[in-house]
Formats: C-alpha cells, sequence, structure tokens
C-alpha cells in the first residue's frame, strides 16, 4: 500500500483540499487554510510527493500525482470534495478529476492548470530550471533561488507578508525535488478533448500581472470547460492566495457557497 502524503488539516465541515505549484508547499495555501477552517469547512493543505514530509514517488508522473492525491482523498473520506490547485497543482487537480471524476465535486484552479499549447508550459518551466541550474552551479541554496524568483513574478500589488511566505516555502523545496517537478510540466497532456467531458463546477482565478500563467490562458480554458467561470485579480502575479488573499477567498468563498446551494 502506497505511503499517504503528509498534510495539515484544520476544522470540520465539508473538505477543501489544497494542491500547491511546484515553487512551494503546505504553507502556500496557510491564509486560506485558517479562513476555511473558520467559516466551517474542514481545510487541508498536503505536500506534494517529494515535497516537506511526504516520500517522492516514482516514476514522478502526473499520473502517480494524482493517484497520490486520490489514495489521499480515500483516507480523508471526503463527502462534497473540493479540489484547490495553485500552478502546478491545478494540474494535479484536473488529472485526479479526470481520473476519479464522482470522487471530486467542484475544482478550483489558481494561476494554473494546462496551457493549451507546449510553449506556454515551456516558458514556465525553462526559466526556473536555469536558474535552478545556474545556482547549483554556483553552489547556492534553495533561500537564494527564492529570493531572486519570486519578485520576479509577483504583482506590483503583492501583499508583502504574502510574498516573503511565498520566498519562505520556496526556500523549503528540495532541490531535486523541484527539477522533477519542473521537468514533469511538460508532460502533462490533458486536452481540450478531455477537458471538455469534466462536468464538475470550476473556478478559475488568475492574476492580472501573472506572467506565468497570463489572465488570457485560463479564459481559454474557461472555454473549454462545460462549467466554469473565471476571475482575474487586479495587480496580482502569479500567488493570488498570497499576494491579495482577501479578494482570493473572496472569490472561492462565493463560489463554495454557490455551491452549497446548487447541491
Amino acid at each position: 500500500m502506497a505511503v499517504l502524503p503528509h498534510f495539515t488539516t484544520l476544522g470540520a465541515g465539508p473538505t477543501v483540499l489544497m494542491l500547491h505549484d511546484a515553487d512551494g508547499g503546505h504553507l502556500t495555501f496557510a491564509p486560506q487554510v485558517e479562513t476555511l477552517a473558520s467559516l466551517g469547512y474542514r481545510a487541508v493543505a498536503w505536500d506534494m510527493p517529494g515535497y516537506g514530509h511526504s516520500a517522492p514517488i516514482e516514476p514522478y508522473t502526473f499520473k502517480g500525482l494524482a493517484q497520490s492525491c486520490l489514495a489521499l482523498v480515500d483516507a480523508l473520506q471526503a463527502e462534497h470534495l473540493t479540489l484547490v490547485g495553485h500552478g502546478m497543482g491545478a494540474m494535479v487537480a484536473l488529472e485526479a478529476a479526470v481520473r476519479a471524476p464522482s470522487a471530486v465535486q467542484r475544482l478550483v484552479l489558481c494561476a494554473g492548470g494546462p496551457a493549451l499549447d507546449a510553449q506556454a508550459l515551456d516558458d514556465w518551466a525553462t526559466p526556473r530550471l536555469e536558474a535552478l541550474q545556474a545556482l547549483q552551479t554556483a553552489g547556492g541554496s534553495m533561500e537564494q533561488l527564492a529570493q531572486t524568483l519570486v519578485p520576479r513574478y509577483i504583482g506590483t500589488g503583492a501583499l508583502p507578508e504574502g510574498v516573503r511566505l511565498a520566498v519562505h516555502a520556496l526556500s523549503q523545496v528540495y532541490a531535486g525535488s523541484y527539477r522533477r517537478a519542473l521537468e514533469a510540466l511538460a508532460t502533462f497532456d490533458r486536452g481540450a478533448a478531455e477537458l471538455v467531458r469534466l462536468h464538475v463546477p470550476v473556478l478559475l482565478v488568475s492574476g492580472e500581472g501573472d506572467r506565468c500563467t497570463p489572465p488570457d490562458a485560463l479564459q481559454a480554458l474557461a472555454q473549454v470547460l462545460p462549467d466554469a467561470r473565471h476571475v482575474s485579480l487586479p495587480n496580482v502575479g502569479h500567488w493570488p492566495q498570497l499576494e491579495d488573499p482577501d479578494g482570493f477567498d473572496g472569490a472561492l468563498l462565493d463560489f463554495l457557497a454557490s455551491q452549497r446551494v446548487l447541491h
């Protein structure tokens, strides 16, 4: 039996499982864990395999990551599950929903999802891989990488405390795991033909200034998914949930509340 990934949990109620980006760990959803738990939800944030205290998987693929996520879902015995994915975590969330549609009631894709062209994924991963390689060649640390990388991708109105948390979370990532995650990005192959059959409500949240996943990319994805809405937060970059937690939480809670009424 596979070892379950590490996770944090707080609160009781409908389960909201949050899946972080390659650039961080469970801490990148720390504000949302607190908020959701205080408002009647069971908030769960995992560490992706190879991150934090979660054991790595072999091979490191989206199939394996989705299976790890779904094993955690089974262990949580979650009904009325909402998956929230940030960046690469959005791809894992989609992969899990495609593989087990009955297990996922709602999806929230934040600053991530399948790029509808391979070049966009390359534009996301390549600069990070190059920065990692340069730093390792020079004997640098992940903390130095985080201090260099995060400021490149934040928005003009980013909350300073959120930026510091994003830097801290990336500084805690193992260099080897970071490389494997970035290399896996280019292998995500769920296209429009499969996503159009995904009949769950989806909220897409972008940062207006996100150069990794621009709002246009998520708006295009919203046109493919059968039941999707898109929200773009102004003056925000690649970490909407940390750069503008009030704006992100407002959009998330409105979505959860509307679906609660419908279901």
